[in-house]
């Protein structure tokens, strides 16, 4: 199909979903300021839900039309290339930021909270086991779509059940016994946007939950940079050696492209230390991969998700 008349069409579309989800939908919405690497071109169509009910007509919607839906969390282990996005990138929006108390050690939380908020609320509320919560970026959503964990524990290990919805705006829960989990992943369906999810602790003392909280915030601020613009780690930790010795012991800890640089304090870090595009990002990820296999013959895996059009 001609070009312009793609575009013809696309505006068309957008024209529709904004007549029908009002100041929701944002055309073209640079996404730079949703990346914890601050880089990243526009969402061809940007869509933030109010509720649970807006985001299943909207995707009912846009289901019919065959769109490709793009989720977005809190953008901190995500690249964004300098193209952006086509089709619809999700943003879920504050109101998914919740968190309830169900039991003594049982809590509901939107998708959207904030990992160290939900490690926090089990503070207060003096639940045990979610300590580790307070050292990872990003929010909940993100945390169970990537296995996150530190310190000898995964938020697989907490989960009891996430509710989901599709592709075509259909709600789901899903128990845990229902997901298999693995390193730095699971097998949740790529077309499953988590809305929510319940997650049990253990009861204990408040003191103890915050001693264990700031030993494990000591650690992280001793061992990774803060305050710059990265993505968190890098590439996943090999079954043999740590993704950074495999990185310090090729050589490639001092490499960089334009303004993309290896963190000093630690070289699973990538760093936009100034003006760099997403394509220096993503060039000096490539970069360190073929050096690590030519030095190691190990293929290092992503940690971070790359998304958006190449050019």
């Amino acid at each position: 199909m001609d070009e312009r008349i793609k575009n013809k069409l696309m505006n068309l579309e957008i024209s529709n979903l904004k007549r029908k989800f009002g100041k929701n939908i944002i055309k073209n919405e640079i996404l730079s300021k949703y990346s914890w690497f601050n880089l990243g071109g526009p969402a061809e169509i940007f869509f933030r839900p109010e509720n649970k009910e807006q985001l299943k007509e909207f995707l009912n919607e846009t289901f019919k039309k065959n769109f490709k839906i793009n989720i977005l969390g809190a953008g901190s282990n995500t690249l964004i290339r300098d193209s952006g996005v086509k089709g619809v990138l999700v943003k879920l929006s504050s109101n998914f930021s919740n968190i309830k108390l169900i039991k003594k050690d049982i809590i509901e939380v939107g998708a959207a909270t904030l990992d160290k908020k939900v490690s926090e609320f089990a503070k207060i509320n003096e639940i045990g086991g979610m300590e580790f919560l307070s050292c990872i970026p990003g929010s909940i959503g993100g945390a169970i779509i990537m296995n996150s964990g530190c310190y000898g524990t995964e938020i697989s290990e907490l989960l009891l059940s996430v509710l989901v919805v599709d592709e075509k705006g259909q709600e789901k829960k899903i128990s845990r016994d229902e997901i298999e989990f693995y390193y730095r992943g699971c097998n949740l369906a790529h077309n499953f946007i988590i809305i929510s999810a319940q997650l049990k602790g253990v009861t204990t003392s408040k003191e103890l939950i915050e001693k264990k909280q700031i030993e494990y915030i000591k650690k992280k601020r001793d061992s990774q940079p803060s305050q710059i613009k990265t993505g968190g780690s890098t590439f996943k930790n090999n079954q043999s050696k740590k993704a950074w010795e495999l990185i310090k012991d090729s050589g490639c800890d001092k490499f960089s492209v334009g303004d993309a640089k290896i963190s000093e304090k630690h070289c699973n870090f990538f760093i936009n230390s100034g003006k760099a595009k997403s394509s220096d990002i993503e060039k000096l990820i490539n970069k360190v991969k073929s050096q690590v296999h030519l030095k190691t013959g190990i293929d290092l895996e992503l940690e971070i998700k790359i998304i958006g059009d190449e050019k």
